[in-house]
């Protein structure tokens, strides 16, 4: 499918989506779900009695569309072979699909499918305690995946990129971390104001903010000790915004509370943004032909 050119050196071009029709498939899935769930909402509202709220359906399929599709972005540079790829891939649609299956389900039978009360059916246990191992192994296969991207024959394919992966990746550990703490303390709420479903959202969107900054870059025409500098300022901002917003929750206070964390976390984004900015502001006679 779609590639790009990396400036500044002459490694090769990376190869976006290639080969990842599946992922991209079952990603735009959660999209058509959730637009489902936006006119069941739409016409009857998002609460279902007595548990169910087809709003939080909704969205969860909207995120999980989107990161399938970023996934799928990435995986063809993540230097696994052809196997490698067709089991991750086999394994990530099924595991996607269960994902959509049970939350969509059981919040329009009015049932929350990951925090079950007394007194629930077997069949909704059932339900439940699959979808909590499926959200395990969501986490164990993506570990996997990351750590393609720590092989030093992957980073010198292409480093730039490569490099604003691996700042998304440790942004996406603490995302993950934040969900199993969501699981474990059986809720999204700590202390009377803090909700950590934000951190655990937000930290997703770095798989599309860090390789935008790497494009971004080279598309401005920088070489490429100065694109991986960039890559650094945005990916270390990026991960301690993160790690600002988490501390803030723990705390429970709100993230938009008066707080010198908010300030913290605030700061590290808009630092994060700075390499954009550059690469914006930058004449069009000084950006090479692609990135």
């Amino acid at each position: 499918m779609m590639q790009t050119r990396q400036a500044g050196h002459s490694n090769p071009a990376v190869q976006l989506f290639q080969a990842e029709k599946a992922l991209v498939l079952t990603g735009l899935l959660g999209f058509l779900l959730a637009g489902l769930c936006a006119v069941w909402v739409l016409l009857y509202g998002g609460p279902v009695g007595p548990d169910g709220d087809v709003s939080k359906a909704f969205s969860f399929n909207a995120a999980i569309g989107i990161f399938l599709l970023s996934t799928a972005m990435i995986v063809p540079s993540s230097g696994l072979g052809r196997k490698g790829k067709t089991i991750f891939r086999t394994v990530y649609v099924l595991l996607a699909l269960y994902s959509y299956f049970a939350e969509t389900t059981q919040n329009s039978r009015g049932v929350n499918p990951r925090f079950l009360k007394d007194g629930a059916s077997s069949y909704d246990v059932a339900i439940g305690s699959i979808f909590a191992l499926i959200a395990l192994l969501l986490v164990v296969f993506y570990l996997f995946l990351a750590a393609q991207y720590l092989r030093p024959k992957v980073y010198e394919r292409n480093p730039v990129w490569v490099l604003s992966i691996r700042y998304a990746m440790l942004a996406v550990m603490i995302s993950f971390a934040a969900g199993i703490l969501i699981s474990m303390h059986q809720g999204r709420y700590f202390g009377p104001h803090g909700n950590i479903i934000w951190l655990h959202g937000l930290g997703f969107h770095a798989l599309q903010a860090l390789p935008f900054v790497a494009w971004a870059t080279g598309r401005a025409g920088m070489d490429a000790p100065a694109r991986r500098a960039m890559i650094h300022l945005s990916g270390a901002a990026y991960v301690l915004g993160l790690l600002a917003m988490g501390w803030q929750t723990l705390l429970g206070n709100a993230i938009l509370s008066w707080s010198y964390l908010t300030f913290v976390a605030a700061g590290c984004f808009l630092v994060a943004l700075v390499p954009v900015a550059l690469s914006l502001l930058r004449r069009p006679a000084q950006r090479s032909e692609a990135a």
